[in-house]
């Protein structure tokens, strides 16, 4: 067993798991959108950040491929582990805003504007629907193809290969495949109905009543 300390709990966790294992074993919530429990860790989108101790030095590293170690001494709330996910996420939206995943998210940790440019690039390269194709469907259908800029998930040649059993489980798990409520009209890239940045509306049919409607259509008393 390995001891170390969450957010001033000093907990056993077993050796060889990771930081977000022994988290969630502790009921600690760490939010995450490229890691799976049935799938192998990978660290891409990097939203699962805590802030890690040992002697003097702190460092910030992802929580779901970081094994835990004796000594260790683990904040996954702190406000710089809050103000980094907020940047990561502000990226993630400006290249995948019509993610319902990724607004409902932005909305939990109060994100209230994007400051970076808008270009829906349709993902964000966690890689969970490569690994799940490759890992659970033992297909391998898809991949990455490309670098840096380029990099995007798509089939060898633009062909689908006869690997493909066209199950439809990488549309099933992508965070982004799920589209905003609002999406199409959202407020300088984000959703606003669950944050109220859009003006509530009067009800057009109960004039003069105190009912109005929100961005929803939902009616607001």
């Amino acid at each position: 067993m390995v001891k170390l300390t969450i957010d001033g709990m000093r907990i056993r966790a077993l050796e060889g798991a990771t930081v977000l294992e022994a988290a969630q074993e502790m009921g600690i919530v760490i939010p995450t959108l490229c890691h799976h429990p049935g799938l192998s860790p990978y660290g891409a989108c990097r939203v699962c950040i805590v802030e890690v101790g040992k002697g003097d030095r702190r460092s910030l590293e992802a929580s779901c491929t970081l094994p835990v170690e004796h000594g260790q001494v683990i904040l996954t709330n702190s406000e710089k582990v809050r103000k980094q996910r907020k940047l990561i996420v502000e990226l993630l939206i400006a290249s995948c805003p019509n993610s319902k995943t990724l607004q409902d998210m932005a909305a939990n940790m109060g994100i209230n504007r994007i400051r970076f440019r808008i270009r829906d690039r349709g993902c964000i390269l966690c890689g969970l629907c490569v690994r799940y194709c490759k890992e659970q469907m033992k297909s391998g259908g898809i991949g990455f193809t490309g670098r840096g800029t380029t990099r995007m998930v798509a089939t060898a040649f633009e062909v689908t290969p006869e690997e493909c059993r066209n199950c439809g489980g990488c549309e099933w798990i992508c965070p982004v495949c799920e589209r905003a409520c609002t999406a199409g009209n959202l407020i300088d890239g984000l959703c606003g109905g669950c944050q109220n940045l859009a003006p509530v509306e009067t009800c057009p049919v109960c004039t003069g009543c105190s009912e109005s409607v929100g961005p929803h259509g939902y009616k607001v008393y």
